[in-house]
């Protein structure tokens, strides 16, 4: 364990210590200390600390490293592919947390119910102040990235009486009908979605995917909901898309500099809703996350398939 911010880890210690497995608990910052606590060690399990190139090769008889979450951008997997480890993420836990979080976000910045809720407490009482409010049921949500979650999303939306409209390269028609979506290009989704729900993995292709140009294709009446990666929007943009009024709103529950700074752009705007990266959060997820990462690591000694590869060893 490189590093960890759970209170205990005994889901843990109950998928390896029938194995036999000798667990290191630690808590790494950089680059060195990573090197100096893992020395010897067949599998990394990690959580915020970046497992570099010069980390990986220095660190002789890995095989395997795991990244608690879906995420995985602060792994070089590439480095890894180099070096012959192998890398797995946890995709399959909290999705629908996740997505009952993205469509809080999405429910809490189309009723305006932050600033409503302020202006009450201040003394004042009037919906007049918050115009317009439009109905939910028949606008259009656009998914990018119809995964586990971006699917949740949609299972959502659909229950709101909403249309779901979905991004997600190389999948035949038959995925989205599956999920009851319907396919289309990023470009066609960010003009004609009323909310765009950003659900995508964080990789070079996806850094910055909505940037200036896209924020300029929404509806100025949309709203942007992000639970996936800050990264995949240009931070800086979305600021100046909001004061402007390009679009209408954004509710976000991750950014691009995390914790968030004193001097990020999004804050203090009354159109932007932030939370602390916690759309994941539940006690049931935490604990389905430290007992799937385990058993990649039990599978890896048992010298089975791993379940969640995010490269190819050959």
């Amino acid at each position: 364990m490189t590093d960890y911010d759970y209170e205990h880890l005994d889901e843990i210690h109950r998928v390896l210590e029938p194995l036999g497995v000798e667990l290191s608990e630690h808590q790494a910052t950089t680059e060195a200390e990573v090197i100096d606590v893992a020395r010897g060690a067949v599998a990394l399990l990690v959580e915020y600390v970046p497992i570099t190139e010069a980390v990986i090769g220095a660190l002789d008889g890995l095989r395997l490293i795991v990244r608690f979450g879906v995420g995985y951008d602060n792994v070089d997997v590439a480095a890894a592919t180099r070096h012959g480890v192998s890398v797995c993420n946890v995709p399959d836990f909290g999705s629908e947390d996740i997505a009952d979080h993205a469509f809080l976000l999405l429910l809490a910045a189309a009723r305006k119910l932050v600033p409503m809720a302020n202006s009450v407490q201040a003394g004042r009482w009037d919906v007049n102040e918050f115009k317009p409010i439009f109905r939910l049921r028949g606008q259009t949500v656009g998914i990018v990235g119809l995964g586990r979650t971006g699917s949740a999303v949609a299972a959502r939306a659909r229950a709101f009486g909403m249309r779901a409209v979905a991004y997600h390269p190389n999948r035949p028609p038959e995925y989205f009908a599956e999920r009851g979506a319907t396919p289309v290009e990023l470009d066609e989704l960010l003009r004609t979605a009323d909310v765009v729900s950003l659900q995508a993995t964080l990789n070079p292709q996806t850094r910055h995917l909505i940037g200036e140009r896209e924020l300029g294709l929404m509806k100025p009446t949309a709203i942007l909901v992000n639970t996936a990666r800050g990264g995949i929007v240009d931070g800086a943009a979305l600021a100046r898309a909001l004061r402007e009024g390009q679009i209408a709103g954004a509710a976000l529950d991750v950014v691009e500099r995390e914790p968030i700074p004193r001097d990020e752009p999004l804050l203090g705007l009354e159109n932007c809703l932030i939370t602390p990266h916690g759309a994941y959060y539940t006690e049931e997820s935490v604990r389905d996350l430290k007992t799937f990462a385990a058993e990649e690591v039990a599978r890896l000694l048992r010298g089975e398939s791993l379940r969640n590869p995010v490269n190819r060893i050959t």
